[in-house]
């Protein structure tokens, strides 16, 4: 048996220690973990009725293990001719 970086004597061998190195960088991925929701503009990320109006809701998600917590959303209403009865913005942003 070969003795790569001198694993023979520490008691592990190549196959062992590749399934460290393949678990541990998995878990640095899953740890550094991010997932974006929604989206900005174009047709709505969520349709549906609110108060007995058609409502669209556009959002965008950005969430981190890690990192900074962001999120935007924007829901219209509409009454029965489509014109805009209301509309709410939310955002994390503190400058917007």
């Amino acid at each position: 048996m070969k003795n790569y970086f001198g694993l023979v004597e520490r008691g592990l061998s190549v196959r062992n220690f590749a399934k460290i190195i393949l678990l541990s960088t998995g878990l640095l991925f899953f740890a550094s973990a991010c997932i974006t929701l929604g989206k900005d503009f174009g047709s709505p990320w969520l349709s549906g009725n609110q108060d007995g109006e058609l409502a669209w809701t556009y959002g965008n998600y950005d969430y981190s293990v890690f990192g900074e917590r962001k999120a935007k959303d924007l829901v219209i209403q509409f009454d029965d001719n489509g014109v805009v009865t209301t509309y709410t913005f939310s955002t994390t942003e503190h400058n917007e």
